[in-house]
C-alpha cells in the first residue's frame, strides 16, 4: 500500500531520482508518482515486484487447482481414454 507520504511529483522525482531511488531500496516501499495532480506511475524495488509477481502466479495457480477440483466433484470431467476416443472419432482417424 501506498502511503500519503509517498506519493510525489513527476517534477520532484526527476530532481531527486536518486535519493527517491535509495529510500524505495532501504524501505522496500514504493512510491506514486503524480503528474497534474493525478497518481500516474508507481516506482518499486525490483525484489519487492518480483515478490509480489511470484505471489499473486501463487493465487492464480492455487485458484486453478481449486476450479479443476470442484470440476472434478461436480462430475464436469472426462475420462482421458474417452478423450482421446471423442477426438479421434471427430478428426475421422
Amino acid at each position: 500500500m501506498i502511503r500519503a507520504t509517498d506519493i510525489h511529483s513527476l517534477t520532484d522525482f526527476t530532481r531527486n531520482a536518486k535519493g527517491y531511488i535509495q529510500k524505495i531500496q532501504e524501505t522496500k516501499n514504493p512510491i506514486a508518482i503524480t503528474i497534474n495532480g493525478n497518481a500516474e506511475v508507481v516506482v518499486q524495488d525490483a525484489q519487492a515486484y518480483q515478490a509480489m509477481v511470484d505471489e499473486l502466479e501463487h493465487s492464480r495457480f492455487v485458484a486453478a487447482i481449486r476450479e479443476g477440483e470442484k470440476a472434478v466433484r461436480d462430475g464436469q470431467v472426462k475420462d482421458v481414454d474417452q478423450s482421446f476416443s471423442d477426438i479421434r472419432e471427430k478428426l475421422g482417424l
